[in-house]
């Protein structure tokens, strides 16, 4: 999962997904595209929200994007166009290229982007809160199968 700092959308979606695989199965981690907050807890917003749906992601830490996780991870879900171009600039091959989706296009219908709340009130997380949930949900039921 990754977003811009690694500490709004993309610990969320970290979070979210953890809760909804077998973590012997399914690995899942999040990082962000610029190292702003290298080994800061993720916004407390973000923080808060999780745990109003029973999701405590405090022990998450930011971390930047590395070429690493193109060999470490099959699958890299970006937040948004501008974050999913960073990490295709990144891509050494046509493979790496092929892992990186923004995470709402797994759902049928727009938004294909999930918005930066960090700007906003705490209803912009809540709403953000739900889109990654839907993706993650469609997410979890497919890799769900599989194992």
């Amino acid at each position: 999962m990754v977003c811009l700092g690694n500490i709004c959308r993309s610990p969320l979606a970290e979070g979210i997904l953890k809760s909804k695989v077998n973590s012997a199965n399914v690995y899942v981690d999040s990082a962000g595209t610029a190292g702003y907050h290298i080994g800061a807890k993720p916004d407390s917003r973000s923080i808060e929200i999780a745990q109003e749906f029973g999701i405590d992601i405090t022990n998450q830490r930011c971390r930047k994007f590395s070429l690493n996780d193109f060999k470490k991870f099959d699958i890299i879900y970006v937040m948004d166009e501008s974050n999913y171009e960073n990490v295709l600039a990144l891509a050494l091959s046509a493979s790496d290229k092929q892992k990186v989706k923004l995470l709402l296009d797994v759902l049928d219908y727009g938004p294909h982007e999930v918005p930066d709340p960090y700007y906003g009130g705490k209803d912009g997380f809540k709403n953000i809160y739900y889109m990654i949930d839907e993706a993650c949900s469609k997410i979890a039921n497919s890799l769900n199968q599989l194992n």
